[in-house]
């Protein structure tokens, strides 16, 4: 009988129960959306803790029920999620309040003082915004200063992986590849940061108070007695040790070769680059853990990536909406049409996607703009000028990694929900002007978790095999010359020069209207 794995991936939409074989075929799958989300006040975005836990049972029955089979030669499991999402647990293993989401913009205001050493340590190196900003966004400092009683009794402070693997094994230990967060992690030794580490002064936090960490494929524990009752699982089903979803994502879709970049097309665009080395892909910005042990993931991020995409969607997409629900057909593959009706370059409309600003890059007081209007463009070029501008972006970023890791890349290969449609794939083959690969399937986080647990359990002997034998390229887009050469122009000759040119303004705009707010 077929070993099979199982992994739950738990994004930010949804969480999905997906059992794989050792060949990285889909057996069997189950989705539950996650509705537990509430945003109490302005900018705040929390969960309910025990709603991903609820979640994750509901799709787990909904597997033992549709798909029993796919259970019966089960090996492991491995849980993969969305990164950045933190919530205190009493000492009683209970959430003392909702989860804070990795969308929420509460900041801390009340700031641990640093050691004077520190100060003039991080002024020289010009990183003390960069600093600050860390202790403002550490949940842990909210907490502190906010829900002073909440973090008296706060036993753990757990992720959204630490908090699943809790409740899988009653074990409080989490994976070293899920720890992307405002935590005291130490990035280049890939563990807790050594307790003369400056992170420990700038946060309201002691070591007690956070999980083990297991390294990537290590065993994190065991399904148990009320755990298996809860979910239908097999009491007893070890626990593997796996990546964030974006790792995940990274080592599901085979992107592990210097010379292959992974794109992510969802809510954060994301481009990466797996390297055995630490190399910082913006000064002072680490590299994330990868899906595999003592590798670094080179990243660089576009907040609110194809978030645009949805929200274009939302606002001007209800004649393809209303035709798609008449006629039966993908509303993704109406909107692809809507690309193809506007020439590539969409006629000099560009668009920077700067809609949340960053810490280092490209600026706190960055903006999105949109330049080149006429009376000839439409929504069909806007959609497309949309599409460019994600591209150009992770362009940017992957021009900037590989100056930083003196990597050349030769091919794409693109995940997330925006890599199933076929327009988004070919004007980024375009832009970047190299090959575009989608891979075989679209749960590629999912794959990589499962692939955690193949070589993590024994079943594959090395990631290199486990990608070699799981992972493969489904269709390939491939740059067409003549528009690559217009793209290119538009990249370096109006694209490159936006942000220079209008971060002036951005700045004026800031000091007259005060947002975004810099001291937040």
């Amino acid at each position: 009988m077929t070993t099979q794995l199982l992994a739950l991936d738990c994004g930010t939409q949804s969480i999905r129960a997906l059992v794989f074989n050792l060949q990285g075929d889909l057996l069997a799958k189950a989705q539950v959306p996650l509705s537990h989300y509430t945003a109490p006040q302005p900018g705040w975005l929390e969960a309910d803790a025990e709603g991903f836990w609820s979640a994750c049972i509901e799709a787990c029955r909904a597997l033992v029920q549709s798909h029993p089979e796919a259970l019966s030669n089960l090996a492991g499991v491995a849980v993969t999620t969305q990164r950045g999402t933190v919530l205190p647990v009493d000492a009683e293993g209970r959430a003392l309040s909702p989860a804070i989401t990795w969308l929420d913009q509460r900041k801390a205001s009340r700031l641990p003082a640093m050691p004077w050493y520190w100060r003039a340590a991080f002024a020289l190196a010009d990183v003390s915004d960069t600093v600050r900003h860390f202790q403002k966004e550490a949940e842990a400092n909210w907490l502190a200063e906010h829900a002073e009683e909440i973090w008296a009794k706060t036993h753990r402070l757990l992720l959204v992986s630490g908090w699943l693997n809790f409740k899988l094994t009653g074990q409080y230990r989490d994976s070293v590849g899920s720890q992307v967060g405002y935590l005291p992690f130490d990035y280049k030794k890939q563990r807790w940061a050594a307790p003369g580490d400056w992170k420990w002064k700038a946060m309201s936090l002691r070591p007690e108070q956070l999980p083990e960490l297991v390294p990537v494929g290590g065993l994190i524990g065991a399904v148990s007695a009320q755990a298996a009752q809860a979910t239908g699982l097999p009491e007893g089903l070890p626990v593997i040790a796996a990546a964030a979803d974006k790792a995940c994502e990274i080592l599901g879709s085979g992107a592990l070769d210097p010379e292959v970049a992974a794109l992510s097309y969802g809510t954060t665009a994301t481009v990466n680059l797996t390297l055995p080395r630490y190399v910082e892909p913006t000064p002072w910005l680490p590299p994330y853990p990868a899906a595999v042990p003592e590798h670094f993931s080179l990243e660089v991020q576009i907040f609110r990536g194809f978030w645009m995409v949805s929200w274009f969607k939302e606002n001007f997409g209800a004649a393809e909406a209303l035709k798609a629900e008449a006629s039966g057909q993908i509303v993704e593959q109406l909107f692809d049409e809507l690309v193809a009706t506007v020439p590539p370059g969409s006629l000099g409309l560009m668009l920077q996607p700067y809609w949340s600003p960053g810490v280092r890059f490209p600026g706190p007081a960055a903006k999105g703009a949109i330049i080149g209007f006429g009376d000839v463009h439409t929504r069909a070029h806007f959609y497309r000028a949309i599409l460019e501008g994600l591209a150009y972006a992770l362009r940017e970023g992957l021009e900037r990694i590989e100056q930083r890791s003196g990597c050349r890349v030769q091919r794409l290969r693109v995940s997330g929900g925006g890599s199933q449609s076929d327009a988004a794939l070919q004007l980024t083959a375009d832009v970047f002007h190299r090959p575009v690969e989608r891979p075989h399937t679209f749960e590629t986080s999912g794959l990589g978790a499962a692939m955690n647990v193949a070589v993590g359990l024994g079943l594959q002997p090395s990631y290199a095999e486990a990608v070699a034998r799981m992972s493969r390229v489904g269709r390939v887009f491939e740059p067409n010359a003549k528009d690559a050469a217009l793209y290119d122009r538009l990249y370096r000759q109006v694209y490159r020069k936006m942000y220079d040119r209008l971060s002036p303004l951005y700045n004026e705009i800031q000091s007259i209207t005060g947002y975004p707010r810099l001291g937040d």
